[in-house]
């Protein structure tokens, strides 16, 4: 039949215009094509030429726009103008199909009416992008003339009769109001815009955000359907896919997310609760301010969610229409238009489009108000540290560790809160519907089914608590490992010289075997976890369709109701499914709410005190500071006294970080200060201050020393000068632009402690306050530095210096000298004073000052040059490694490096993937594979099942016993996989993690001054847990969507073969979204991760650099970088969020338009595959690739380790073969030994020959770099010996076994090094010694008296790194630890170089006489030490220079050790 526009042209009453042209139901259609072909034709043109171009009048350099008035209301009566145009055609199409006359007119205007709708908003969307309004008056006459036409039809259907019970009719109203809609939009805009009709249009300019540059985050500024579809994410995908994403990538985040603006609001809202009078940081106050702040995006969010739960139920329903249809008829009704299942299909594509679009939006908004929220409080903690009163940290009421918990653990379990907070007021409503739903389908039986679910959640919600404890007990063993494996690592030089390996070993295990039994109990309940997702609505579809098939004999059992129900079971499950994840995040936020006010109500610096309170010292004892003083026009002053007088105490009190008796500190206006008796408050300016502790930034050496400070290269010359600093940033790899690991973690103590004063010297203050600053410096820096950068730069600038110092040495250079002693001034006044009138105090300074109090730095500089330099040689071997083998590279500690990670960009790491189930094993690999296949496989033949059963709904018994015994099969099946999976996870994590602690604590030492200890901690940290907790799960939900995607996609294929055209483009889109979206993805949680740690970096260095950042008054600038840290952290999550949102959307639109090719027999049965299979967890899937990539990273890292050679520990000699009591002499000859740290190095000690008889004191010396420890090292075997031989008692050392050499030997370090513990377990952790023998050494360490004023005495608990004691008192521990083995062999490396002289002379005679039939060498640092030995042996350069007596020595005029010993006078 030849088509035409009002019909077949034989059908005369089509043009019949008798009663009026606009009667004519044709013409009237005609003349509602007008309007459309005018917008058409107007548009197209202006479109394709490229007029924006040349019109833009502002210049916007994103593809975005200034949004005109009533730009969403636009877009929202576009979408559903489009919608109610749609459903025209469809009503044409089915109305003119049934005529059997082919009418264009019933359906070709609402066509065209289609496509100008969306010729319209595209054309909206180009003038809205270059900001050009005036040719929106094109619009304003398209709306107006559609309007009128449309108009014209709705009265014509009036004035026939047409009514509301016709489509129609209903459809043609719709779009009269639509069109008016739009038609008022466009005058708003002329209204507000006056381009049109005004004399002086009104200029808008782009949003501040988008002026700026650097701002890549659009979301805020797209329209709507970008906003929904995350288009303007598709730029920045594809950008990542050809070059790695950094900061410099995702650029800036827009005001309103910024941590500034966001604190900001919540500040406000604090503010607005403060007129109450008993106002407080309470935890009510503090969700008021939450709510009150980020309450409107969380109830937008919320209303998305409800909305996308609502239209999630139009699946079922749509199912349960379109299988009736399709099952029960062969033609299509054209009475009841809705009772049509291909209008249905397309019902349910449109209703699942809109679903997922607010289901995505919903999460979108959740997680950007979580994010916004957490920057807010972390803002508000870190405001709250700047004026955090030090003496709550001093007493232990609040640790760093704690605030950095608040930092990374609680603000975060805020922010996921705040993400799941929608589903508690989604769930009921869920729940509800869902319930009535199901009895409207089945009746009572459904109600059974659905009780099944409900009385089940308790168990699960149990299940999910038990699962919590178990994290918490695992994370508790975890941290204790951790601190173990940490001091272990730290230890390890004294582990190994020593023999200890094997009992930290020991220990690290004993407490992993804890953490494995907590691992076993999280695995138990995560496997039910997981096995009751899987089976309960499996449970429940077996009892409700049972008992519905039986009970209910004569009810309709058809595949419509049977599907619609199982879609139904699918999507109650859900809310059920995550009661337990909200219920437990609920839990934590209020605890986390909880610890948040307490630290908000902490006590603030500056703060009125209890006047009966004593003042607080930073070692936590209480000290009673009591004086008078006054440092006006004084220039030198220097502070003495004992140790814990009140030095530092008294500097602090100063600076007003001390809890306050009485008296007042007063600053004049050139910063001078007095500390007077009388109460006067001036504010205090900026002090260059120079902490005890030496205190850096993990920043350059640079940005260390200028300190936020404009750069003067001339002062920042002569500071480097002053302090001796050249020679140190010569041998650094970037010089002074060398990156300073946390806490100069790679810097020496003597390097650390040079650019702190460096700092101080560098600020242009008036006061600079220097507290002991030469502890760590050898007598020839520290006289430089006193010359040239106290004496020098800082007196001649006329700047008021306070000076801590134990070098009395230097005391003839002070104005003013102030004498402490027990917290009290004992005198104070210029020398000249002091001699008069304390002559006793005088002389006792005398004898100390003609005494240089030397000491050299704590860490030998050979030492750190070699290291430096093997740590450049490691790193271009593993770089050259990379080049060759990218996969088999042994990972380093770039590895953590913000730069290497966003380079690490290879394709997904299958071989790490073998490696971790290759350590399953042989047997559980075929289980896990063998159980997961069967599982998948009768979850197919249940559904299945119910098809056939459904097919023949009349012979029950035999299908329902069928059906029964084959979901009781899935039930098994899906216990056995989860157990599976996470037995298999447990076995390779606690392979891994042995085979990494055996190799770690063999490893020689070169590895460990090879490799940062951050970076191995890191590997039994981080990569541990990942192991431990994440791989398994992660697996397990790959395996799960993967087989669920493919066997679903196999169903539908099989029962819709139609599907299986659909399906090639499907999959092809498919792999590129995934493979576009796995690199953009990686990059983005490497970035996420990698930004939250100079984050969390910040904070821990603000809460230990408190002090010094308030002296120097730059509160302000270390606000300035949290808000950057913070912002930069922030908009990588929000890049992540948006990533996610845009992989989920473009899967699910592809899904659903593929559902729409499915047209059989057992729809019903390839629906619900569809709905609830292949859109849930195709996204899953990529999700979990792009996890799984990620976290395999740690598996190939871990590996990377294993590669570690470990040391020879096996010798020639077998120990039958070495006497007992093997050295029992001390006889040492040492016959032309050369030894290096590495091959590929130097030698540090070149053909050294000596000869040491059996108890003979020998004294060691030499400028620093001339090889002593290198010396001591040696008779350990801790550096490669190439070539000689050191014999000892006739036994040649290279023969014997290590653990036997070392655990026959005795060394003190000058680090000093304490395990946490007892006093006890530090002394003897073999436990091999008796009471008596410990208090022995005790006594003989002059440590006797400290041990016994501790309550338990030696088990008197030491903190971690002997923190509670003081340096010096660590080093005498050291002392007794080493007196307690009691070998003929002592060796004592610069022993004493905390130690104060007094000390150290009571000693020197302690050791020649307990210890006079023993071989002692002593490296000294202080020569006269060594005076009395009974031979010298003086090194330069690896080589000794001289070998004699001391007498000897002294004798000779040219003698190197002469020289030493004048120096020393």
């Amino acid at each position: 039949m030849a088509l035409a526009f009002c019909g077949d042209e034989g059908n005369s009453t089509a043009y019949n215009v008798d009663h009026g042209v606009l009667n004519n139901g044709c013409f009237v259609d005609a003349l509602n094509v007008v309007p459309h072909v005018f917008l058409l034709f107007i548009t197209f043109p202006i479109l394709f030429i490229g007029w924006g171009s040349q019109s833009s009048k502002v210049h916007i350099h994103h593809s975005t726009w200034l949004h005109f008035p009533g730009h969403n209301l636009r877009w929202i009566l576009t979408f559903i103008l489009l919608f109610v145009l749609v459903c025209e055609i469809a009503e044409g199409i089915v109305s003119d199909g049934v005529s059997e006359s082919r009418h264009l007119h019933l359906y070709m205007p609402a066509g065209m009416a289609f496509l100008a709708a969306i010729t319209s908003v595209v054309y909206y969307h180009n003038i809205e992008t270059s900001n050009f309004p005036k040719l929106l008056i094109a619009l304003l006459f398209y709306w107006t003339l559609a309007f009128i036409t449309k108009t014209i039809k709705f009265v014509k259907f009036c004035d026939n009769g047409v009514g509301f019970s016709q489509l129609r009719f209903c459809l043609t109203g719709l779009l009269v109001v639509l069109y008016g809609m739009l038609l008022a939009v466009e005058i708003n805009v002329i209204r507000v815009r006056r381009y049109v009709f005004f004399k002086t249009p009104k200029e808008v300019k782009p949003p501040e955000d988008l002026q700026d540059l650097g701002v890549r985050f659009l979301q805020p500024f797209v329209n709507l359907l970008s906003k929904g579809t995350y288009w303007w994410m598709n730029t920045f995908i594809k950008t990542a896919h050809k070059k790695p994403i950094d900061l410099k990538t995702i650029g800036k985040l827009p005001i309103a997310m910024r941590a500034l603006t966001n604190y900001i609001l919540l500040n406000e809202a604090f503010e607005a609760q403060k007129v109450c009078k008993a106002w407080s940081y309470g935890s009510r106050s503090i969700w008021r301010a939450l709510c009150c702040a980020f309450g409107r995006p969380l109830l937008l969010s919320s209303t998305f969610r409800i909305l996308a739960d609502l239209l999630g139920f139009a699946g079922p329903l749509c199912i349960s229409g379109i299988v009736h249809n399709v099952v029960g008829q062969n033609h299509i009704s054209n009475i009841k238009f809705l009772s049509n299942a291909y209008v249905l299909a397309v019902l349910l594509f449109f209703a699942l489009l809109l679903q997922r679009t607010f289901l995505q939006a919903s999460y979108y908004v959740a997680i950007e108000t979580g994010i916004n929220l957490r920057g807010a409080i972390q803002t508000k903690i870190y405001n709250k540290i700047m004026q955090l009163s030090t003496s709550n940290m001093s007493m232990g009421e609040m640790t760093a560790g704690q605030i950095c918990n608040l930092v990374a653990i609680d603000t975060n379990q805020l922010m996921w809160f705040f993400f799941l907070c929608p589903n508690l007021w989604a769930m009921p409503v869920q729940i509800i519907v869902g319930v009535l739903l199901l009895y409207y389908l089945l009746g009572i039986s459904a109600l059974i089914g659905a009780a099944v679910i409900i009385v089940l959640a308790p168990v699960q919600y149990f299940v999910a608590t038990k699962l919590s404890q178990a994290q918490r007990s695992t994370l508790e063993y975890s941290n204790e490992r951790l601190k173990k494996t940490n001091e272990m690592l730290r230890g390890i030089k004294l582990l190994k010289l020593y023999a200890w390996e094997h009992i930290f070993h020991s220990s690290v295990e004993e407490t992993r075997q804890k953490e494995m039994t907590s691992l076993k109990s999280f695995a138990l309940y995560t496997s039910i976890s997981i096995f009751m997702n899987a089976a309960i609505p499996i449970a429940a579809v077996l009892i409700t369709f049972v008992v519905h098939a039986h009970l209910t004999r004569k009810a309709d059992f058809s595949p419509s109701v049977a599907f619609a129900s199982l879609s139904l079971f699918h999507i109650l499950v859900s809310p059920l499914f995550l009661l337990s994840s909200v219920v437990r995040s609920t839990v934590k936020a209020l605890v986390s709410v909880q610890k948040l006010s307490e630290f908000l109500s902490s006590e603030e610096i500056g703060e009125e005190h209890d006047k009966s309170s004593e003042l607080r010292s930073a070692d936590n004892h209480t000290l009673k500071l009591s004086f008078c003083l006054s440092f006006v026009s004084i220039l030198l002053t220097m502070i003495v006294g004992q140790v814990g007088c009140g030095k530092s105490s008294l500097l602090l009190a100063i600076l007003g970080e001390m809890q306050k008796i009485s008296g007042n500190i007063s600053w004049s206006r050139i910063n001078e200060l007095e500390v007077l008796c009388s109460y006067r408050k001036v504010k205090r300016g900026a002090v260059a201050y120079a902490s005890q502790k030496p205190w850096l930034l993990n920043a350059t050496v640079e940005e260390n020393i200028t300190f936020e400070s404009s750069f003067n290269k001339q002062r920042y010359k002569a500071v480097i000068d002053a302090c001796s600093l050249q020679p140190d940033i010569d041998i650094l790899p970037h010089g002074d632009q060398t990156q300073i690991g946390e806490r100069g973690i790679n810097l020496s103590g003597g390097q650390r402690q040079r650019i702190s004063v460096a700092r101080a010297l560098y600020q242009q203050t008036n006061v600079v306050f220097l507290d002991d600053p030469f502890s760590a410096l050898d007598i020839h820096l520290s006289d430089h530095l006193m010359q040239e950068g106290i004496l020098k730069m800082l007196r001649e600038d006329k700047r008021t210096i306070v000076l801590v110092t134990h070098k009395l040495q230097y005391l003839p250079h002070a104005d003013w000298i102030i004498a402490m002693k027990d917290g009290n001034i004992q005198r104070e006044g210029t020398l000249k004073d002091i001699q008069k009138s304390e002559t006793e105090l005088f002389e006792h300074w005398k004898t100390l000052m003609n005494r240089q109090d030397q000491e050299l730095e704590k860490e030998n500089p050979v030492l750190e040059r070699t290291n430096l330099r093997r740590t450049m040689y490691s790193r271009e071997a593993l770089l050259k490694d990379d080049e060759e083998d990218e996969e088999d590279v042994t990972e380093s500690d770039d590895d953590d490096n913000l730069s290497s990670v966003l380079h690490q960009r290879a394709k997904m790491p299958w071989r790490a993937c073998g490696k971790y189930l290759s350590a399953a094993g042989i047997l559980l690999l075929p289980l896990l594979l063998l159980s997961q296949l069967l599982k998948h496989t009768v979850m197919v033949a249940i559904d299945y099942c119910l098809a056939l059963w459904t097919e023949h709904e009349f012979d029950h018994s035999q299908y329902s016993k069928i059906f029964s015994v084959l979901c009781c099969l899935g039930i098994v099946l899906c216990l056995v996989t989860s157990i599976a999976v996470e037995w298999t996870g447990l076995k390779v994590t606690k392979k891994l993690h042995s085979s990494l602690l055996n190799k770690i604590i063999l490893a020689p030492m070169r590895f460990f001054e090879t490799t940062p200890l951050g970076s191995i901690l890191n590997r039994f940290s981080a990569d541990c847990n990942t192991i431990d907790q994440h791989i398994p799960a992660t697996l397990e939900c790959l395996s799960r969507s993967t087989l669920l995607c493919v066997s679903a996609l196999a169903v539908i294929s099989y029962v819709t073969p139609m599907f299986l055209i659909a399906l090639v483009p499907l999959a092809i889109m498919c792999y590129f979204i995934q493979k576009y979206f796995r690199v953009a993805s990686r990059d983005l949680q490497q970035l996420d991760d990698s930004t939250q740690l100079p984050l969390l970096s910040h904070f821990s260095e603000t809460v230990e650099g408190l002090t010094t950042i308030r002296a120097f008054r730059y509160e302000a600038k270390f606000r300035q970088k949290l808000l950057e840290y913070t912002d930069s952290n922030n908009i990588a999550s929000l890049f992540l969020t948006a990533a996610n949102r845009w992989l989920e959307v473009r899967m699910e639109y592809e899904l659903h338009a593929g559902q729409m090719m499915q047209t059989s027999k057992n729809v019903g049965f390839s629906l619900v595959f569809a709905l609830h299979q292949v859109s849930n967890y195709l996204n899953w899937m990529v999700r979990n690739l792009a996890d799984m990539e990620i976290q395999l990273g740690a598996v190939k890292r871990i590996n990377g380790l294993l590669k570690t050679e470990a040391e020879n520990y096996e010798g020639l000699l077998s120990s039958s073969q070495i006497p007992q009591n093997w050295p029992d002499r001390g006889e040492i000859q040492i016959q032309n030994l050369s030894v290096r740290y590495d091959s590929n190095l130097k030698p540090v000690l070149k053909h050294v020959n000596a000869h040491i008889s059996p108890g003979q004191k020998i004294g060691i010396c030499g400028r620093t770099g001339s090889g002593k420890s290198s010396f001591s090292l040696a008779f350990f075997r801790m550096v490669d010996t190439f070539e000689g031989r050191i014999i000892i008692d006739g036994i040649d050392i290279a023969k014997l076994p290590l653990q036997t050499l070392r655990s026959r030997l005795s060394i003190i370090l000058q680090d000093p090094i304490l395990f946490s513990g007892t006093i006890r377990f530090n002394l003897d952790p073999e436990k091999k010694c008796t009471d008596s023998m410990l208090w022995e050494a005790l006594e003989i360490a002059q440590l006797k008296h400290v041990v016994k004023a501790l309550p338990g005495g030696l088990d008197a608990i030491v903190t971690e790194g002997g923190e509670n004691f003081s340096q010096g008192q660590r080093q005498l521990f050291c002392l007794a630890r080493a007196f307690v083995r009691k070998t003929s062999i002592f060796i004592m490396d610069e022993a004493t170089a905390s130690i104060d002289m007094a000390t150290e002379n009571i000693l020197q005679k302690v050791v020649m006489t307990a210890f006079a039939d023993r071989t002692v060498v002593t490296i000294a640092h202080r020569v006269h030490t060594i005076l009395n030995s009974d031979l010298v042996i003086v090194m330069k350069r690896g080589v000794i220079l001289e070998y004699d007596k001391p007498e000897v020595l002294l004798e000779q005029e040219d003698s190197v050790f002469a020289s030493f010993v004048q120096a020393d006078k």
